[in-house]
């Protein structure tokens, strides 16, 4: 099973989590219908909203 990493673009881990979208927006992150969704990471998106990334990554692999 391939990983969600940090430096991964937002769209990329939402085909590989298919709960990433609403991990995301419970988080805050209302990342799904962004249009940065394709060219930012999750990293860049997380530092933007104020989350902790790595309790993200965890959070987004964990329930893959």
């Amino acid at each position: 099973m391939k990983k969600i990493t940090a430096d991964m673009k937002i769209y990329d881990a939402l085909k590989i989590n298919p709960k990433a979208g609403a991990i995301l927006q419970s988080m805050g992150m209302h990342c799904i219908g962004c249009a940065m969704a394709h060219g930012e990471t999750i990293e860049e998106a997380a530092n933007v909203h104020g989350i902790d990334v790595h309790e993200l990554i965890e959070k987004l692999n964990k329930e893959n």
